[in-house]
């Protein structure tokens, strides 16, 4: 028998057919940058922040973070309908298999993909690159991020191509707490000249709720607790000796 590739959705595969778990995870990060490549393009002067699948054992819920839902949404739902028509078509999803909904940003200037965007239009606008840059900058810095670098590279005046980096506040680079705390964005700009490249990072704050920051603190942060107030020491009494010993009735 010829051997035929089989096509479809990763995850229903998953479902139908026994699969190894190293194969598992490779199908979920295809099917992962698949729809984040399709909604980056689609979405992206909507304010598109990333997405984020969740697999439930009824449906496939794929959650749309952006800045303008209602530009997702579209008129009466009809632009998240027709995007779910299109994830259906392309990974052979039943009916009703797959949902897909928007959730608004609760902090745009915390989110990074959302200012390179943001920095990606005001270049293409004919914006100067340090005016663009400053103000992706201090917007970052005013929404209350600990620290933000805007990298730009490429060809911005001259024939000759450089890198212009603007930073503010405070940046980790290695470690663990760099995955937790920095959010990091590229995007590629085509100017006239040629493609300019354009990469944010945002260093979140810490935040014990876990809605603008990771609830974990910095490995590095010291928090010094107040000692107790010592309690007045009672002195033990002897009651062998404050009691006479009872004599014997016979």
């Amino acid at each position: 028998f010829a051997k035929t590739r089989r096509r479809g959705c990763p995850l229903l595969k998953m479902a139908t057919a026994p699969m190894s778990k190293k194969r598992k995870f490779v199908a979920d990060g295809l099917f992962y940058a698949e729809i984040n490549e399709l909604l980056t393009r689609e979405l992206a002067e909507d304010g598109y922040a990333g997405v984020e699948v969740r697999v439930t054992p009824l449906r496939t819920e794929i959650i749309i973070r952006a800045t303008r839902t209602q530009n997702v949404l579209g008129e009466k739902g009809q632009r998240i309908r027709e995007l779910t028509s299109v994830v259906q078509k392309r990974f052979k999803f039943q009916d009703g298999a797959v949902e897909l909904y928007a959730e608004r940003v609760a902090n745009r200037g915390l989110c990074a993909q959302a200012q390179a965007e943001s920095l990606k239009y005001k270049l293409i606008s004919g914006l100067a690159v340090r005016r663009a840059c400053y103000g992706v900058v201090r917007f970052v810095m005013e929404s209350g991020a600990k620290g933000v670098e805007v990298i730009v590279s490429g060809k911005l005046r001259a024939q000759r191509a450089k890198a212009m980096k603007f930073t503010d506040g405070y940046m980790i680079k290695t470690g663990q707490s760099k995955r937790e705390y920095v959010d990091a964005a590229v995007r590629h700009v085509k100017m006239r000249q040629g493609v300019l490249g354009v990469k944010v990072a945002i260093m979140l704050p810490q935040d014990p709720s876990g809605k603008t920051g990771p609830k974990k603190p910095l490995a590095d942060v010291v928090s010094i607790v107040e000692p107790k107030e010592d309690l007045p020491v009672v002195p033990a009494v002897d009651y062998d000796a404050a009691q006479p010993s009872a004599k014997p009735l016979y």
